[in-house]
């Protein structure tokens, strides 16, 4: 039986896009760092009102 190394703390919560742990939007499961998200946000739908 294979074990495998297992994430704990802070180490989980990561970009999906570029790996990057400070500002995380999490919500809705997005995982993805603010950066990225300002990038991509357009092509997921989200629009900007102000």
């Amino acid at each position: 039986m294979k074990k495998t190394k297992r994430i704990y703390g802070r180490g989980a919560n990561q970009c999906r896009r570029c790996g990057r742990k400070a500002g995380l939007v999490r919500k809705y499961g997005i995982y993805l760092c603010r950066q990225c998200f300002r990038e991509i946000a357009p092509e997921m739908g989200f629009e900007k009102f102000s």
